[in-house]
C-alpha cells in the first residue's frame, strides 16, 4: 500500500472533501477493503472506515465499492473522500475545569464531584462532554465522524479525580485499546483514595467477585454469579485507621486499584466487603448507624459529605501517540480533606505491616 495524502485532514468549510489514494502493490495479496484502508490510514478506526465505505465515501479503480468485506485486489486503486466531521448534538457549554495536561490528541481534567461525565436521561446539559466541547472548541478532529471528545473511562457523578479524554480519532483509538486491556499488558494504572465505614480485614487483599445490574434495581449494580455477570477485580491496601477502639476502627482509608473497570465496581465490591464507602446511599445507607462511634465533628463531616468518599487518586498511561508513559497524581478535593481532617482529631493510625504512609 503506498498512500499519496496519509495525513490530510478533513475539510471543514463548504469546499469538497479532499480525497485519499491509495495503490494496492501489483504484487501484494488481496486483502478486506476496510483493513486495507486501515493500514494506509492509521488516524482513522476501522469503524470509521466501515461507516464511510457503507456511505459511498470510497472508490475502487473508479467504481463506488460499498462493502467493507470486499477484496482489494492485487494493483488497484482505492481512494477515499472524508466529509467533514458533524458538529456534535451536545452543545458546547462554558463550564470551568480543572485540566492537569493537554495537547493536541488528549486532555487530562481532575473531576469535581458532581460533575456527570455523558449526557443522558435527566442530564441533558451542564455534562463533563458539554464543557470538553467548550473548551477543546476548534481543536477536536473528527471521531467517529464527529466532532466530539473521546470518552474512553468514566467516574460516577459523585466521584471525584482524574480522567482523561481523547481529542483525535487516533488518540481515541489508542487509549480505548489500552483502557480495554486494564494494564495487564501496558503502563495503565489507576488508583482511588476511598474512605470505609469499619476495619478492612488485613493489610491488603484482592476482591473477584463478578457484576452485574441488580435485577431488582435497574440504577444499582450487584455481585451476582458469574454466569450472568462479567468479572469484575479490584485490590486493595490499608492504608489508615479512624476511631480505633475495641471494636476494631470506625472507619478505614483505603487505596484500590483496578483489574477490571465495572459500573460502581469499588463501591459495590467495598459494600460485598461490609465495608462500604462513607457517604453512599446507594450500597452504603444500612451503615449510618455507625456513625455514632464517631466524635460530633466526624459525625458532622460525614453528614455534609453529600456523596460518597471516594477519589480517583492517581491514573498513568502510555500517551497513544507519542507512546510516551503519562503519570498524574491528583491530591484529596477540599471536602474530603476535611472529612480526613475530623477523622484524624479523634485518633488514627497508619498502616506499618503494609509499609505505607499517609497519604497528603
Amino acid at each position: 500500500m503506498s498512500p499519496d495524502n496519509p495525513g490530510a485532514p478533513a475539510a471543514r468549510s463548504g469546499a469538497p472533501a479532499p480525497r485519499r489514494v491509495v495503490q494496492r502493490r501489483a504484487d501484494g495479496p488481496a486483502d478486506r477493503l476496510d483493513r486495507a484502508l486501515a493500514e494506509a490510514w492509521p488516524d482513522l478506526s476501522r469503524s470509521r472506515l466501515q461507516a464511510l465505505i457503507r456511505d459511498g465515501q470510497v472508490e475502487v479503480d473508479g467504481q463506488v465499492a460499498r462493502d467493507p468485506s470486499a477484496r482489494l485486489p492485487p494493483g488497484a486503486t482505492a481512494s477515499l473522500s472524508e466529509p467533514p466531521p458533524r458538529e456534535a448534538v451536545p452543545q458546547p457549554e462554558p463550564i470551568p475545569l480543572a485540566v492537569v495536561h493537554e495537547d493536541a490528541d488528549l486532555i487530562v481534567i481532575d473531576k469535581p464531584a458532581r460533575l456527570v461525565v455523558h449526557p443522558g436521561a435527566g442530564h441533558e446539559t451542564g455534562t463533563l462532554v458539554h464543557a470538553l466541547l467548550h473548551h477543546c472548541r476548534g481543536s477536536l478532529s473528527g471521531i467517529g465522524g464527529v466532532l466530539r471528545p473521546g470518552i474512553v473511562h468514566r467516574l460516577d457523578k459523585d466521584t471525584s479525580g482524574l480522567l482523561v479524554a481523547a481529542k483525535s480519532d487516533r488518540a481515541h483509538r489508542g487509549l480505548a485499546d489500552q483502557f480495554a486491556d486494564h494494564g495487564r499488558t501496558g503502563p495503565l494504572e489507576r488508583a482511588y483514595l476511598a474512605f470505609a465505614w469499619g476495619e478492612m480485614p488485613g493489610p491488603r487483599g484482592t476482591i473477584e467477585a463478578a457484576l452485574a445490574r441488580n435485577p431488582h434495581d435497574r440504577e444499582r449494580m450487584a455481585v451476582v454469579g458469574a454466569g450472568r455477570a462479567r468479572e469484575a477485580v479490584t485490590h486493595w491496601e490499608m492504608l489508615e485507621r479512624f476511631g480505633t477502639g475495641a471494636g476494631g476502627a470506625a472507619a478505614s482509608l483505603v487505596r484500590c486499584t483496578l483489574e477490571t473497570g465495572r459500573t460502581h465496581q469499588i463501591r459495590v465490591h467495598l459494600a460485598h466487603l461490609r465495608h462500604p464507602l462513607l457517604g453512599d446511599e446507594t450500597y452504603g445507607a444500612g451503615f449510618r448507624t455507625k456513625s455514632a462511634r464517631l466524635a460530633p465533628a466526624a459525625q458532622r463531616a460525614v453528614a455534609e459529605l453529600g456523596r460518597q468518599a471516594l477519589h480517583a487518586v492517581l491514573l498513568q498511561f502510555a500517551h497513544p501517540v507519542s507512546g510516551e508513559v503519562m503519570r498524574f497524581e491528583s491530591e484529596l478535593p477540599p471536602d474530603l480533606d476535611r472529612l480526613a481532617a475530623a477523622l484524624r482529631a479523634e485518633g488514627s493510625e497508619t498502616d506499618a505491616h503494609a509499609g505505607l504512609t499517609r497519604p497528603s
